[in-house]
C-alpha cells in the first residue's frame, strides 16, 4: 500500500506547510492550533538545563510533538541527520550530545526556518551543525552516511511516507538508529480530511494509522525496538477529529537491520 494520497493536492500542501512553518519561525507568539516553545519542550520531556544551552530564539519556535533523545542515546563522534529541522532546537540539542568530533545535519524545505537556524548557528559559533535545503523524500546523501536519523512531527506532513522511510533506510548505516516523534491515528482518516491541505499542514490530515506506520518502518529493513504514546501533547483545536480518529503523538526507536 503506497502512502501517496491522490486526494491531496501536493503543490497546495507544500505551499501551506511552508506558510505555517514560516510563521512558526518568524512569529512564535502568534496564536495557532498547536503549542510551540519552551513550555511545550519541558512538557514533552526536554531537560530544562539542556534547553538553556540552546539559543532562546530556537527554543521559542520549537514545534515538535514529542521527545526521543532518551531513546536514541546519541554518542560523541556520531553523525546524525534531522529530517525537518525547523528552527533548530533538535539539531542544537543533538550537537551537544555528539560533541566537537560529531556532526548534525538538518534538512528542511522552509527558507525562513533555515535562515533563522543558520543565523543562530553562526552567532553561537556552533561548528558541528550543517543545514541543507531539501525535501525529505529525496535526500542528497550517500548510502550509509549516518549513525542515527531523528525527526520530530514532520513525517506526517509528507504525502509519500513510503519514499521517506526508504530514504531513511538508505542513508542509515547498518545497525543505525531511527528515533521519531510523530502524529498517528488509530484508524484511517476520512477522504474529506485527507483531501484538505489545511488539515495536512496542521499535522492532522497526513496522520496514518499506527499499524501502518510500523509496517512502513519494518518494510524498509528497520526493526521497531520501542515506542510510547505522548499523552502530554495536545492540539489546541479540532478535538472532535482527535477523538473520532484517535489522533495522538508517539515517540519510537527502530534499528536498521545489519
Amino acid at each position: 500500500m503506497d502512502t501517496l494520497d491522490k486526494k491531496v493536492n501536493t503543490g497546495e500542501l507544500e505551499t501551506r506547510v511552508k506558510e505555517v512553518y514560516r510563521e512558526v519561525a518568524l512569529e512564535p507568539k502568534a496564536e495557532r492550533h498547536f503549542e510551540i516553545g519552551r513550555s511545550l519542550a519541558e512538557k514533552l520531556g526536554y531537560p530544562p538545563e539542556a534547553l538553556y544551552r540552546i539559543p532562546e530564539e530556537s527554543v521559542e519556535s520549537l514545534a515538535g510533538v514529542g521527545y526521543h533523545f532518551d531513546l536514541v542515546e546519541l554518542k560523541p563522534g556520531e553523525c546524525v541527520l534531522d529530517l525537518g529541522s525547523g528552527s533548530g532546537t533538535d539539531i542544537f540539542f543533538a550537537a551537544q550530545s555528539v560533541g566537537p568530533t560529531g556532526k548534525v545535519v538538518g534538512v528542511d524545505m522552509t527558507d525562513a526556518q533555515l535562515e533563522k537556524t543558520e543565523r543562530l548557528r553562526k552567532s553561537g559559533n556552533i561548528k558541528n551543525v550543517e543545514l541543507i535545503k531539501n525535501y525529505i523524500e529525496s535526500l542528497p546523501f550517500k548510502d550509509g552516511e549516518f549513525d542515527a536519523v531523528i525527526s520530530n512531527g514532520v513525517i506526517n506532513l509528507s504525502a509519500n511516507k513510503s519514499k521517506v522511510f526508504g530514504e531513511i533506510t538508505r542513508v542509515l548505516k547498518s545497525g543505525g538508529r531511527l528515533a521519531i516523534s510523530d502524529i498517528v491515528s488509530s484508524r484511517p482518516l476520512s477522504e474529506r480530511i485527507k483531501s484538505s491541505a489545511e488539515l495536512w499542514a496542521s499535522c492532522i490530515g497526513g496522520a496514518i494509522p499506527l499499524w501502518e506506520y510500523f509496517r512502513l518502518i519494518e518494510k524498509f529493513r528497520c526493526n521497531l525496538v520501542r515506542y510510547r504514546d505522548n499523552p502530554q501533547y495536545h492540539f489546541l483545536t479540532h478535538d472532535d477529529v482527535m477523538d473520532k480518529y484517535g489522533i495522538k503523538s508517539i515517540s519510537l526507536l527502530a534499528m536498521k537491520s545489519p
